[in-house]
């Protein structure tokens, strides 16, 4: 053994270099460090452990269903709120929200977590549960650190007091709408019913006024009429405060042309106007604005109203006036007028309020409140015993063409000329309906009256006589209403009769259907006066239109009826003896020819079927006496019948009173001149001559009853074709009725001329 091999064991080699000092040190300071840090970091761990905990038992605690869905729509957690909608346990954390059960009301829950999630925008919801409980569902993005979309949150809030208590607040409102509809209807109704018996008053105060000459008693008698008239504006003035108070008022503004609105109350007003011996003159106005029609139809309304109230002589002038992108619609007038500072208050609204059946300016609190709902500025100027200047300024509409307007109204009524015409007179007040109807007569008038629709139309049917005016209330028993009863007589008579309606009702809707309808309105109670001044100018401007009356040839002209209906002999009589004609009427023929003696200067009215009996007889007799045929619409052909048998004329039931009167005249004059037969045959031959082969074919077909339907799928053509031909063989022939087309046609045939 050598001596390295038998060293020992503390003689071998150290591996592990001993620690220095230094390094101990830096191990000792290091170990130090990794304490601590495992101290804080289990500090931290503590918070974060408390601080879920305190986050889960919130959510645990929390009342709101909530829902937290990862991206792909699996269930990550929700609140137990949600286990009564969803039926949910802690086991189904991680399973598709397409594996559960969703609300029954609620189907679209995925399709819209899949929009947001996608899209960002939150959604929401309204649903119910099972048992019926209300929920508003809200979705909404769930970023993770970054900002990135990680899923969805979905919340179902409970809603169910919410909605009941606005269900309850609806309720409420709709029970306090129908009061106030029923506030409204009733005293609607009132005013109906107390204006019926105003009407009366103050029709019997105008007739009772006619009647008296001494100082005192008209001076009474007018006042009972001005009391009438203060009682009139409180119910309108009730009225309108209504309509504010229970916010029926609804502003619906649109561009039209002023020309419209102002030419209607023109129109309106005019009447008014001159029933007062006042001027009423319209400046027109070619240009647009933008505001509320119906609201500001009724300001203006309002304000000619005052100006009428308070103008006693004078005039009163309806106009504009552009000021930059503004219109400022004025009223002037001639009237009472008040101070200026007085003027100012009522326009700043801080004037006491004052009797309106008294003072100036009555109207000017509703054409405020209805200006500041317009969103219209209300100015004006006023001066003592000159007269009183309110303008309304109203924005200009864009630019629109617009055609030429027509120039304003203005109505000439020559009252020198005797009152004639036929007046239907609807009113189911009696009272009311005999006072109109004796005052009318007495003023020359021929007046059929009835009490409702059903009478009226009944009238017209077996009078035969078409009426020249309608004058009808508004409120009528029954199911149609005067105004209805206007346009059903204008369309089975095929004619635009002058037609005034007399109404309790003042609300903007009526006046705009009466308006639209082409009618003059009367509210209640009117004048007599002003009803009679508009009823004379209506007739008056529909004679105008129409041509001069024939005048009958000697006084000693004697016209024959023979129908066996009393109202139509009796009608006609009503019609013709005010010219100075002589009526003799007859139910049967066997009576006239009892009675007639040839020779006279007469003529005969006769329908179709006995007509044609007669012309024979008379021909087979050589008398020349003159027949008119009248006959209904379906007796056309029998009529053509008669004409070419000989008869003078035919015309149609229910008459036209000018029609009749023209009629009657020219039949006695062309049987008492032939040379004016003859001149009358040539020129209905050169009318004839004018027209092409095809023209005439169709005149034939039409005179023969043929309707253009059936004329155009004879010839092989369209019925647009067979009307064009119409209108062209109407215009040659100077021809306004198939009658007056048949006469001119039997005239040429008589000289050959087919």
């Amino acid at each position: 053994m050598s001596s390295v091999d038998a060293a020992t064991p503390s003689q071998a080699p150290c591996l592990v270099p001993a620690s220095s000092p230094q390094t101990l040190e830096q191990l000792r300071s290091l170990n130090q460090q990794l304490s601590a840090m495992n101290e804080a970091l289990q500090a931290r761990l503590e918070q974060q452990s408390a601080a879920s905990k305190m986050v889960l038992n919130v959510l645990s605690r929390l009342p709101i269903a909530t829902l937290l869905l990862d991206a792909q729509l699996n269930l990550r957690l929700f609140t137990p709120a949600c286990q009564p909608l969803f039926n949910l346990r802690s086991t189904d954390i991680g399973r598709p929200m397409a594996d559960l059960r969703p609300l029954p009301t609620d189907p679209d829950l995925l399709d819209d977590a899949d929009t947001v999630m996608h899209t960002g925008t939150p959604a929401e919801r309204e649903v119910e549960s099972r048992t019926g409980e209300s929920f508003l569902r809200q979705i909404s993005a769930y970023l993770d650190e970054d900002g990135a979309v990680d899923g969805v949150l979905i919340t179902f809030i409970a809603i169910g007091e919410k909605k009941q208590l606005a269900q309850a607040l609806q309720a409420e409102t709709q029970k306090a709408e129908l009061a106030a509809v029923r506030q409204s209807r009733f005293l609607a109704s009132t005013s109906h019913d107390l204006r019926q018996p105003l009407q009366t008053l103050k029709l019997l105060q105008g007739l009772l006024l006619g009647m008296l000459d001494e100082e005192q008693p008209r001076r009474l008698t007018v006042r009972i009429g001005e009391t009438v008239g203060a009682m009139s504006g409180l119910l309108n003035a009730i009225l309108d405060i209504n309509h504010i108070e229970t916010g029926e008022i609804r502003v619906n503004p649109v561009s039209f042309r002023m020309s419209d609105l102002l030419d209607r109350l023109a129109d309106e007003f005019s009447y008014k106007a001159g029933a007062k011996g006042l001027k009423l003159k319209l400046v027109p106005c070619r240009l647009s604005v933008e505001s509320d029609p119906r609201l500001l139809e009724q300001v203006l309304r309002n304000l000619l109203s005052n100006a009428l109230n308070h103008t006693h002589e004078g005039r009163i002038l309806l106009g504009c006036r552009r000021h930059g992108g503004w219109l400022s619609i004025g009223v002037w007038d001639t009237g009472v007028g008040m101070e200026p500072a007085a003027l100012q208050l009522r326009l700043n609204g801080t004037d006491p309020s004052l009797n309106p059946g008294q003072e100036p300016g009555q109207g000017l609190p509703i054409v405020q409140y209805l200006c500041a709902l317009l969103g219209h500025q209300l100015r004006g100027h006023s001066q003592v015993a000159k007269g009183t200047a309110l303008f309304v300024d109203v924005a200009l509409a864009p630019e629109i063409a617009t055609p030429q307007e027509a120039p304003a109204h203005a109505l000439q009524t020559n009252h020198e000329q005797p009152h004639s015409g036929l007046i239907l007179l609807v009113e189911d007040d009696l009272e009311v309906l005999d006072l109109l109807g004796t005052q009318l007569k007495s003023q020359g008038y021929q007046v059929v009256m009835a009490s409702d629709a059903e009478h009226a139309f009944q009238s017209i049917r077996q009078g035969g006589v078409q009426p020249d005016l309608i004058f009808a209330d508004y409120n009528l028993p029954g199911p149609i209403n005067g105004l209805q009863v206007i346009v059903q007589l204008r369309e089975q008579l095929h004619r635009r009769i002058p037609a005034v309606i007399l109404t309790g009702d003042i609300s903007r809707q009526l006046s705009h259907d009466v308006a639209f309808e082409g009618c003059i309105k009367l509210n209640k109670p009117a004048k007599l006066n002003e009803i009679s001044f508009v009823v004379a100018s209506l007739l008056a401007r529909q004679q105008v239109h129409n041509s001069p009356l024939i005048t009958p040839v000697a006084d000693a002209a004697r016209v024959f009826v023979i129908d066996e209906d009393p109202l139509f002999r009796a009608t006609v009589r009503c019609v013709l003896e005010p010219y100075g004609y002589a009526v003799l009427d007859y139910p049967k023929v066997k009576a006239f020819l009892q009675d007639y003696l040839p020779g006279q200067l007469a003529c005969l009215l006769v329908g179709a079927h006995n007509g044609l009996e007669l012309l024979h007889r008379f021909k087979a007799n050589d008398d020349p006496l003159a027949l008119i045929i009248t006959s209904n619409s379906g007796e056309v052909s029998i009529a053509v019948e008669a004409m070419k048998a000989g008869a003078a004329d035919f015309i149609e039931k229910p008459l036209v009173r000018c029609q009749l009167l023209h009629s009657v005249a020219r039949a006695l004059e062309h049987s008492h001149d032939a040379n004016k037969r003859r001149a009358w045959t040539e020129q209905a031959v050169q009318c004839i001559e004018g027209l092409t082969q095809r023209q005439r074919q169709i005149m034939e077909l039409v005179l023969a009853g043929h309707p253009s339907k059936n004329i155009a799928a004879e010839l092989g053509i369209s019925q647009r074709t067979v009307e064009n031909h119409r209108a062209s063989i109407m215009n040659r022939t100077h021809c306004k009725s198939i009658p007056a087309l048949a006469r001119v046609a039997l005239a040429a045939s008589s000289r050959g001329l087919s």
